[in-house]
């Protein structure tokens, strides 16, 4: 097991604080839309990264087809 990973993450009831706070800070309502919000920013790094991993594999077989036919 990584304990380096372990150090950083919240416990359980670190959890439960860090949620209540959400719900005093922005109400029960509003939760909703910020996890979607979160969600969709996410997804869009995600994609950006597969987009941006997806042109270095291009730019390295469109360097190697070059070098194969010259």
């Amino acid at each position: 097991m990584n304990t380096v990973l372990l150090f950083g993450m919240p416990s359980g009831g670190e959890l439960l604080v860090i949620g209540i706070f959400i719900i005093i800070f922005f109400g029960a309502k509003k939760i909703p839309e910020i996890a979607r919000g979160l969600g969709k920013g996410i997804r869009e790094f995600k994609d950006a990264a597969r987009e941006v991993k997806k042109e270095i594999d291009e730019g390295e077989n469109a360097s190697k087809d070059n070098k194969i036919s010259s």
